[in-house]
């Protein structure tokens, strides 16, 4: 929008105070940025991004990313003065319990926030995912005379930021794609709570970037609105690469005592000090959360800008309905998380075999079933697709010169993975990466922000135990089942066999609200024979009955994945000893633990106390339903390199120590 230098300062002024007045009466937060990055945000929002304030969600807005996520003030102020719903009485309620505006931004909490940030690096590399969906969704939408997605995404960056190891993943990966429609800002602050940026990082950051294939260019004064537009522009024009901004700015800009000191980085400037900056803004010093009226009537102006030009694509789209309306109706159910009708008709049946199949295995064969019919279900792996067995055969790779491949080659970028995972979830796409189960070590800070956002992002982890074998224990996961299970929100599934796989994906596909990571064995298990066993039908409910002896069992045999086998091994020996056994496959703690009380009870009555859980993993949490009378069969060490039934038998996970721990249980639990 066109508007005079005074109307401009006003504004970025408006910005810098709310954001002091916000901390200072909080008592805590981050002032210094939102002071000295407020001319950025508002070139930004003023002449560059594209949004209705009236509706955050309109599909073909451009994307602003604070990863920077502790100058939550910054982001805040601005999307008050832009008209989204972040009133003045919630910039007053600043971190306080149930206010809109918290320490840090939450995806779904505030209106206009894109994702939930706070952990430094994860905003930027989540940014990727997103600008990976406007280029896949742009090449499968758009047709000639209709450019239906055409949008940026911006995110700013701090210094940490770029410390964390994970913006060199991401940067590395956008700069591989050419996304030319990203464009990252970096607050060249010089500062951190420690002190200057000297004590710890003295890289060239221009340098690394341009080795990346990204377009650098730098802003020498953050207040310099004319060279910002310029080098925004430069940025929104760019064809075949990232962008990257370098502005050079001064943390707690204008306030006389503290401006340029990390003492304004992470604290309340305190009273003084705020009416100080005021006065030098040309600011009324004893006025607080003040907006004046030409600001009030900006506000006002920019609503009205944003929900025309929504008007005018929406308007668009309508004819485009009419041309295409098989793409139109696809496009609505991806906006509305849906799926087509009759999606999971091709899931796969498997006939017995005792031989079986790895999980990993069968899995790569429902989720090329799936893929058929839900064309947004993409991913990949980070480097190790042979082995987790997660390409879509029919579709090409996702490369720069073809942005409409579904199957991604992360290369070996765990955590980059992660967020690029939740980028293309928070654009509405379903997607997965892959890689081995104990490599979530590397990527669990973007899998719990997965969480946290409650965004249907799968996860696909193999060699899930210590049948990996002969890699030996730096790749044998035993303490990440009970590490994944324990974080909320994360659905963990970790199926006994192949039908009970594919009937879990009726599940995973139609899970909006939460993240799930999908455990696969490596070796084979085998398929079970359902005229035999219960219907696999039953894993939807987390946890059901596989095989049952008696109604009144004396011993309950649980288990997930590959050691269910064993559990129903030991029971056929038990029943020859005329010892009642109930088997019972466990897939999902968190999904057995949401059913009925009723429910509940029928698969693990409580008057049955002899319990024995088997599971090739750490036996934390276990004991929530053996009771303190059972056993638990599992790991509490880590593993070795050796062939995996070697392996199995040297820790006790064997159909002998099975029945042995049985008739031990039930003795002990009838004397």
């Amino acid at each position: 929008m066109e508007l005079d230098s005074n109307v401009k300062n006003t504004v970025i002024n408006t910005i810098r105070t709310l954001s002091m007045d916000a901390v200072q009466k909080a008592n805590s937060g981050h002032p210094g940025t939102p002071m000295a990055l407020a001319p950025v945000a508002f070139a930004i929002y003023n002449d560059f991004l594209k949004f209705n304030p009236k509706n955050p969600e309109w599909a073909n807005r451009d994307r602003f990313v604070l990863s920077a996520g502790h100058a939550s003030m910054l982001l805040y102020s601005i999307l008050h003065l832009m008209g989204y719903d972040v009133s003045l009485d919630e910039i007053k309620n600043f971190r306080q319990l149930h206010s809109k505006t918290p320490g840090h931004p939450e995806y779904g909490l505030t209106p206009g926030v894109e994702m939930t940030t706070g952990p430094l690096g994860q905003g930027v590399g989540t940014s990727v995912g997103m600008a990976i969906a406007e280029k896949w969704l742009k090449t499968y939408f758009n047709r000639p005379g209709f450019e239906v997605i055409d949008y940026h995404i911006f995110a700013v960056a701090s210094d940490g930021c770029f410390m964390e190891g994970i913006s060199h993943e991401a940067a590395s990966l956008a700069g591989h794609l050419g996304l030319n429609n990203l464009i990252w800002i970096y607050d060249n602050n010089s500062i951190t709570i420690e002190g200057n940026t000297e004590l710890a990082f003295s890289e060239n950051v221009a340098t690394r970037f341009k080795s990346y294939n990204w377009s650098v260019q730098h802003v020498n004064d953050a207040n310099d609105l004319e060279a910002l537009t310029k080098s925004l522009k430069n940025a929104v024009d760019e064809k075949k690469k990232p962008s990257l901004i370098i502005v050079d700015s001064h943390i707690a800009f204008g306030a006389p005592n503290k401006q340029d000191t990390a003492d304004a980085h992470g604290a309340p400037l305190g009273e003084d000090e705020i009416r100080a900056a005021k006065k030098n803004y040309g600011w009324d010093p004893e006025k607080k959360f003040y907006i004046p009226d030409e600001v009030k009537t900006y506000s006002n102006q920019i609503i009205q800008g944003g929900q025309k030009l929504e008007g005018e694509w929406n308007q668009k789209f309508t004819e485009y309905t009419k041309k295409y309306p098989d793409l139109a109706e696809q496009f609505h159910q991806i906006q509305n998380s849906e799926l087509p009708d009759g999606w999971h008709k091709n899931l796969p049946t498997f006939p017995a075999d005792i031989k079986g199949l790895a999980t990993r295995q069968s899995n790569g064969k429902v989720l090329n079933a799936v893929a058929q019919s839900v064309p947004w279900l993409l991913g990949g792996s980070a480097d190790l697709e042979p082995s987790t067995k997660t390409k879509i055969e029919e579709s090409g790779d996702f490369q720069r010169e073809n942005y409409s491949g579904r199957n991604f080659h992360f290369g070996i970028r765990e955590h980059a993975m992660g967020a690029v995972v939740n980028g293309m979830a928070l654009s509405k796409l379903r997607p997965y990466g892959a890689t081995f189960f104990v490599f979530t070590d590397y990527m669990r800070p973007a899998i719990r922000l997965a969480a946290l956002m409650e965004q249907p992002s799968l996860f696909i982890l193999t060699h899930d135990s210590i049948g990996l074998g002969e890699d030996g224990p730096t790749h044998q996961p035993i303490e990440q089942l009970f590490s994944l299970r324990a974080m909320p929100y994360l659905e963990v599934i970790r199926p006994a066999d192949a039908n009970e796989l594919s009937v879990l994906w009726k599940y995973i596909m139609e899970v909006r609200d939460h993240p799930i990571a999908l455990v696969l064995t490596r070796q084979a298990v085998p398929t079970l024979d359902r005229t035999k066993y219960t219907s696999a039908e039953g894993a939807l409910k987390g946890a059901y009955v596989l095989a049952d002896s008696s109604s009144t069992p004396d011993v309950i045999l649980m288990g997930t994945g590959s050691e269910v086998h064993l559990c129903l091994d030991a029971y056929e020996e038990l029943k020859k000893e005329g010892i009642n056994v109930r088997v019972v496959s466990m897939p999902s703690w968190s999904l057995f633990d949401r059913q009925s009380s009723e429910y509940r009870e029928s698969i693990l009555p409580i008057n049955v106390k002899a319990r024995i859980a088997v599971e090739a993993g750490s036996k934390l949490g276990w004991e929530r339903y053996t009771g303190d009378k059972g056993v638990i069969l599992g790991m509490d060490s880590f593993g070795a390199s050796a062939p995996y039934k070697v392996l199995y038998k040297a820790y006790g996970l064997i159909v002998e120590n099975i029945v042995e721990s049985a008739k031990q249980v039930v003795e002990k639990v009838s004397s």
